[in-house]
């Protein structure tokens, strides 16, 4: 099982302080957050992307190829990739590209965002938000599964004998997930590619989760893809710790309360209460993740949010800290006792080469005008 931490790069003041960091600062700050995320025995890293304030990762790829060049085994994932107003072969272009300067230590999670402005800034109309995410991402599968393609659709310009470069690195393109909060036709993506469900798990109750991670398993094994709880599935969620459980409540309070998503709503004790927001002790985060599998059943990856809402650096690594030495120890050595032997571990870039049935050059040689052959080719 797959254990990191997710951001979504807010810019957020600390209520505690009236202190804003700056775009520089911020973005600086997600870096060391990922550094300590391999110093501590993490396995993934996670950025978000958006196009607007008060956010600042408006390029994934450009982050992470930063964080590969200074990390040797993290890896690296997008937290939203948005296949809605982002173009298909970009996207297949940028994270190729990506793939081979990182080894294969790269993945990403589909999703439309949660920003409504974006798709007209993109040239795109909200309500084409569903039929977008479909399209886009059937003509994306294509771009690296096929070396030459001709494709014709709704929303973007036809594609006439057109090859996306680089190739996926060993012929292999990156595990994607596909991430939703609400959308069930997102889950039914997922099941009908095979492709691993991300359940953002954050905001509401466990119910809601445990229905759409539910409806793609379900799918999962109706496409022929294996059995329900073979399928491949992703949680995050949100912690905050200190050894003694009223310090953590009493600290993050401040932040909770003022925080731009959920802030003077429910109180700080009725989140908690209904969603898997988890604020106490270790061991309380590692009692209440170990019972999200008592609803979803085994699954593959779990990413935490633990740099929101205006939280200082320091506070952050020191949860990394506890992640790292007191939380994550105790959840894989759980988690993969109960794992029956037949549920699959977490996909990476070396298990899908070996399921392909090995590594293989994918270079795509330019073919001359006038013969029709590739340089070196048989004459």
């Amino acid at each position: 099982m797959q254990f990191g931490v997710f951001t979504v790069g807010d810019v957020t003041v600390d209520p505690t302080n009236g202190r804003e960091p700056t775009e520089h600062e911020r973005i600086k700050a997600m870096v060391t957050i990922a550094l300590k995320a391999e110093e501590v025995g993490l396995d993934v890293f996670a950025t978000g992307e958006h196009h607007n304030p008060p956010f600042v990762p408006s390029s994934p790829t450009t982050m992470m190829g930063y964080i590969a060049a200074r990390t040797s085994r993290l890896l690296l994932s997008t937290a939203t990739t948005l296949i809605t107003t982002n173009d298909p072969v970009k996207i297949a272009e940028d994270y190729a590209m990506l793939q081979h300067l990182t080894d294969g230590r790269v993945d990403l999670m589909m999703g439309r965002g949660n920003t409504g402005p974006v798709y007209p800034w993109f040239g795109q109309d909200i309500r084409n938000g569903i039929p977008l995410a479909i399209e886009n991402y059937d003509l994306l599968r294509r771009l690296w599964r096929e070396d030459v393609v001709d494709w014709k659709g709704r929303f973007r310009t036809p594609l006439q004998s057109f090859t996306a470069t680089p190739r996926p690195l060993d012929g292999v393109p990156p595990f994607v997930w596909h991430g939703s909060i609400r959308s069930p036709e997102i889950a039914e993506q997922a099941a009908y590619y095979g492709d691993g469900f991300f359940a953002n798990h954050i905001f509401w109750p466990k119910e809601h989760t445990q229905r759409m991670v539910g409806l793609y398993r379900q799918r999962f094994e109706h496409y022929g893809h294996g059995s329900a709880d073979q399928a491949i599935v992703g949680l995050g969620g949100q912690v905050f710790m200190r050894r003694n459980s009223q310090d953590a409540v009493r600290e993050f309070r401040p932040y909770f309360d003022n925080a731009p998503v959920y802030g003077h709503g429910p109180s700080l004790e009725e989140f908690t209460a209904q969603t898997p927001l988890t604020v106490g002790s270790p061991q309380q985060v590692i009692d209440r993740t170990l019972g999200f599998r008592d609803y979803v059943g085994d699954y593959q990856r779990q990413l935490f949010l633990i740099d929101h809402a205006g939280l200082p650096l320091k506070t952050v690594l020191e949860q990394l800290d506890l992640l790292g030495e007191e939380v994550v120890p105790v959840l894989r050595k759980e988690f993969d006792t109960l794992r029956p032997a037949h549920v699959p571990e977490a996909p990476t870039h070396a298990s899908l080469v070996a399921a392909a049935g090995g590594a293989k050059d994918s270079t795509v040689h330019a073919v001359d005008d006038v013969t029709g052959k590739a340089p070196g080719a048989a004459r």
